[in-house]
């Protein structure tokens, strides 16, 4: 998953211009972007849509654990079968249970927003095979670290990164980049959180998908390493499970495999998204 887009849950006229803009998945946002007066019908119009439709490609962020609102959004939310759930400022395991107890055929994307959560990364990402993903809540995040700018949070990503792929659930995605117009500072941060590990990013923002999906794409240079690594060892005919040193001399250990399977296969994800 490369791309996904929030959308106000309280703009039912904007619900089908998100999906039309094509991202992975549509976020339906009842959380910061909704006033509280608006939450009851916000809820009902995103709960009404995603059921009217068998598709996965929709996940609701509800309210925080502790809000007056969540307990409203959750009980809506259990009547939708395998519905996603994207769960803000989760700082414990047991704000993850918490919801799989009420929603228990929910899929969890926990959002990362505190340094106590941030600490406790790995035991919320490993809390329940339900929790499919997390995702770092940037802007609180870096208010309450006192840092500025992306160079600050460079750590903190990487431990997302890291304790992501300690609990098996794979690369995250990047969080969002807040201005819509700056299309050179989505493709630098973009770059760089590749380099720290990270495949694809959050948009607020349907202008926002293209520059997303460049920025992720494998280089020319990495697919055409990765082919050549992966047919001289199926050419070589040797077991795997070990380090194998090829005809040519070149020592390939497991490690090498794995990342050259995973940059062909997120090159064949991209490009059936395109056809």
């Amino acid at each position: 998953m490369l791309t996904a887009l929030y959308v106000p849950a309280n703009r039912p006229d904007r619900f089908a211009k998100a999906v039309a803009a094509g991202p992975d998945l549509v976020v339906f946002d009842l959380e910061d972007a909704v006033p509280v007066d608006d939450k009851a019908d916000a809820r009902g119009w995103a709960v009404a849509w995603i059921a009217a439709r068998a598709s996965a490609g929709f996940e609701v962020r509800v309210n925080a654990p502790g809000t007056p609102w969540i307990e409203d959004d959750l009980a809506a939310l259990a009547a939708v079968p395998d519905v996603r759930v994207r769960l803000p400022k989760v700082e414990s395991a047991s704000d993850v249970h918490a919801v799989l107890d009420q929603v228990p055929s929910a899929r969890i994307t926990a959002l990362i927003e505190s340094p106590l959560g941030l600490e406790r990364a790995f035991d919320i990402a490993s809390a329940d095979p339900r929790v499919t993903a997390i995702a770092l809540g940037e802007a609180d995040l870096a208010s309450s670290l006192g840092v500025d700018g992306p160079a600050g949070l460079s750590w903190a990503r990487g431990r997302l990164v890291s304790a992501s792929r300690a609990a098996g659930l794979g690369a995250p995605m990047m969080s969002v980049y807040p201005h819509v117009n700056d299309e050179e500072g989505l493709r630098r941060t973009s770059l760089e959180g590749r380099a720290l590990g990270f495949v694809g990013r959050t948009a607020i923002h349907p202008r926002q998908l293209a520059p997303i999906v460049e920025s992720f794409t494998p280089t020319a240079t990495q697919l055409a390493d990765a082919a050549d690594l992966l047919a001289a060892v199926e050419k070589a005919g040797v077991a795997e499970g070990g380090v194998i040193v090829l005809p040519d001399g070149r020592m390939v250990d497991p490690a090498m495999l794995g990342r050259a399977r995973e940059l062909t296969t997120l090159m064949q994800q991209i490009e059936s998204r395109q056809s």
